[in-house]
């Protein structure tokens, strides 16, 4: 790897650790890019090439991770973990928790509190994968 791609790589972490601390904050591309230093449109070019999502869609899922915890670890109502994560609205929250999760966060909710386990492991655990069906969706054979 050369220094350059070293440096572009450092320049998107940066950008990275801001969501994953400011996630519930707005954040908008201009911000995300001013922190990594580089124009917005290559911003979002050099983030999916590094982590292989768009950084919105890395901002939803850190959002939604978040409130997967809270759903389970707590009897507050939905739109208010909703609004504590970033989201704005509560149909898109819940469409695009569904979207990610594969159900509600109702649904999600009903499956009872989270199980006790090293925080390490309960977080890898609790993880939504890319990789996961949508509702409707047909699986693809291996």
């Amino acid at each position: 790897m050369g220094a350059a791609s070293e440096d572009l790589n450092r320049r998107m972490l940066r950008a990275r650790d801001l969501m994953d601390r400011s996630y519930a904050e707005p954040l908008d591309i201009p911000s995300l890019a001013s922190a990594a230093h580089v124009s917005a449109p290559h911003f979002i070019r050099s983030f999916r090439s590094v982590f292989g999502e768009t950084p919105h869609r890395y901002l939803q899922r850190r959002r939604v991770e978040r409130a997967m915890f809270l759903l389970r670890t707590g009897e507050r109502p939905v739109t208010e973990i909703c609004l504590e994560v970033g989201f704005s609205s509560l149909g898109t929250f819940s469409r695009t928790f569904s979207a990610i999760v594969g159900e509600s966060p109702t649904a999600y909710r009903r499956r009872g509190p989270l199980p006790m386990a090293p925080s390490c492991f309960a977080m890898r655990w609790a993880r939504p994968s890319e990789h996961a069906p949508r509702p409707g969706a047909e699986s693809l054979p291996s």
